[in-house]
């Protein structure tokens, strides 16, 4: 007698066994039903390794969730917790060409997941101010007094201090890094106040303090501690954001770099060395899935203010030629002035020193405007290069983003109100029909309150030349697609301004955690991710275990199928056996022919 025993994943009372006699019809399907039921039962399993293993384009799904939550989360603007234990603090002393100023940082205790980041926030006093504290001048205004830099610097420690837990001091690193102002400095002096630095500070303060903590960085340096702050603000990484930053001196570039970008030769690749920085960010030196490598470059004179200059200076040397040759005294007094396609139309000016001063007026045409401006870019016939001739690697522009700042911001809001979103030809036509606009209505305007409130003269004297400029630069030197539509000018995220100071607190911070947690905690903090691995596999291994009883079920019916008609036959059989036995024992029969 064939049984089928029902016993697998049930408790012992359970325990069943069906006979084949007893078996409805459903239970014995056609080989046709049975693989009717095996594909269901495979694309059952194929469903529940994507939603619950997390893998396929739902997994993906929610990982896009994740990004925009992420990008729509509302900033901590609590106050800092000085009572927690758990909380570790960092310094970072930024020492700027105007000044200086102290950024406090907190994080909690790292969990010991190598696949995690240190959670880095501003520390907020108990009024949930940011505890930030700026002083003037700049420190490379010490330069002939080098003894005096630590006093300098004291009272942004001081502040910081007051801040910080007095038995957290010791294990607070400290960083002073020093940008543009220390670069144009002499190495020589550079050093002597470094070397202050170095000397007094660790005898007035506990600060955790070596020589290593305080340097210029080089303006890759920054860029990079910008590109870093920027992404863990934003999108903690899981999609990466670039930067485009135009000052009114220079003009930066920011942008991941794929590794399977490749270099046409040798010395293209020996370029790209000193301008690509590859960095780890991961606590643990050995994995690579926070390894990322950023393209950086600065272009000095590339900004809004410095590229008016040269452009102004440009006008003043070609007039001075042209009269020269023609006899001609165009632009000298105030009747026959240079027109200029990049100013307001209708709008007067002088420029040029006492001696050389040539009059403008304006004739706002935004096209021809951003014509003359080309040849600013020094561009050459490289297809890769962009700005000054600088070697530049390729954008995957149908996967990036890109935010804007600085002056990106400021020529698209400040007074055509469009920023934000970044569209080529909405903003080219603002940009036209500004420049067009007579100077006495752009003045109106202005009294009427009609444009931002930071915005003054100024800004609406040199709107319509940065407007060009920015466009030549966004499209012609860095060559941006005019159809590109992941460009968004802003000045602040999350109603905050974000320093470059974060990225550096974060890079040069990623080791301390896993190096001062004992080994007997790191284990423990370990417990939770070993745990989720462990629930991994134990989907993995329960999928696995309902296959195969599903598989063994399914064989079980095929060989009860063919059981069931072997047995029909025999049956058949037996009977036409026992009629062919009655049949010769019966009285014989009358046959005719």
């Amino acid at each position: 007698l064939y049984r089928i025993s029902i016993s697998c994943l049930f408790p012992a009372s359970w325990h069943f066994s069906l006979s084949p006699v007893v078996l409805p019809r459903f239970l014995l399907p056609s080989f046709r039903q049975l693989l009717l039921l095996g594909l269901l039962t495979g694309v059952m399993g194929l469903l529940y390794l994507l939603l619950v293993t997390g893998k396929g384009q739902y997994s993906w799904l929610r990982e896009d969730r994740h990004i925009h939550t992420r990008l729509g989360r509302v900033p901590d603007m609590e106050a800092t917790d000085t009572n927690n234990p758990n909380l570790n603090y960092g310094l970072v002393v930024d020492c700027g060409s105007s000044g200086s100023r102290v950024f406090v940082y907190t994080w909690p205790r790292h969990n010991g997941n190598p696949h995690e980041l240190l959670d880095i926030k501003q520390m907020r006093d108990k009024h949930r101010k940011p505890v930030v504290m700026k002083i003037k001048p700049g420190i490379s205004e010490y330069a002939s007094t080098p003894d005096k830099a630590s006093d300098y610097i004291s009272p942004l420690l001081s502040f910081a201090a007051q801040h910080i837990p007095k038995n957290k001091h010791q294990e607070t690193p400290l960083y002073i890094l020093c940008t543009a102002g220390m670069r144009v400095l002499p190495e020589s002096q550079q050093e002597a106040l470094l070397e202050d630095l170095r000397t007094d500070i660790p005898v007035n303060f506990n600060f955790l303090f070596s020589d290593s903590h305080v340097e210029v960085i080089s303006g890759k340096q920054e860029g990079v501690y910008a590109w870093i702050g920027i992404n863990f603000c934003t999108t903690f990484f899981f999609i990466t954001i670039n930067i485009l930053d135009m000052g009114g001196v220079s003009t930066q570039i920011a942008y991941e770099v794929p590794k399977t970008v490749s270099f046409a030769s040798p010395q293209q690749e020996e370029i790209a060395k000193n301008l690509l920085a590859e960095f780890n960010l991961g606590c643990d030196a050995h994995r690579t899935e926070h390894v990322y490598r950023v393209y950086v470059s600065t272009f000095l004179g590339f900004g809004g203010n410095a590229a008016r200059q040269r452009y102004e200076a440009n006008l003043i040397s070609t007039t001075q030629i042209q009269n020269k040759l023609l006899g001609q005294h165009q632009g000298e007094i105030a009747d026959s002035p240079i027109l200029d396609p990049c100013l307001p139309a209708d709008l007067q000016d002088e420029v040029g020193p006492q001696e050389q001063r040539v009059h403008l007026r304006g004739t706002g045409d935004f096209d021809r405007c951003r014509l003359l401006l080309q040849p600013f870019l020094n561009r050459t016939n490289d297809t890769s290069t962009s700005l000054n001739g600088v070697y530049q690697p390729p954008i995957d522009f149908t996967n990036s983003q890109f935010y804007g700042f600085s002056e990106f911001y400021y020529c698209t809001e400040d007074v055509l109100r469009m920023g934000g979103d970044y569209n080529s030809t909405k903003y080219s036509n603002a940009a036209k029909s500004y420049c067009a606009t007579q100077w006495k209505t752009l003045k109106e305007r202005f009294d009427r309150g009609l444009y931002a409130s930071h915005a003054d003269q100024h800004r609406l004297k040199y709107q319509c030349f940065k407007s060009a400029w920015m466009h030549e630069v966004l499209h012609s030197g860095f060559v941006f697609p005019a159809a590109y539509e992941n460009l968004r000018t802003a000045l602040l995220v999350y109603d905050k301004e974000v320093q470059w100071t974060l990225g550096a607190i974060l890079y040069r911070t990623r080791f301390l955690p896993l190096r001062d947690i004992p080994q007997e905690s790191l284990k423990g903090s370990h417990s939770h991710w070993h745990h989720s691995f462990s629930f991994m596999n134990n989907h993995y291994l329960f999928l696995a275990c309902f296959l195969v009883v599903v598989l063994s079920i399914l064989l079980y019916l095929l060989r009860l199928r063919r059981i069931h008609k072997r047995s029909t036959l025999l049956r058949g059989a037996s009977a036409s056996v026992q009629w062919l036995e009655e049949g010769l024992g019966s009285p014989d029969l009358p046959v005719t022919l």
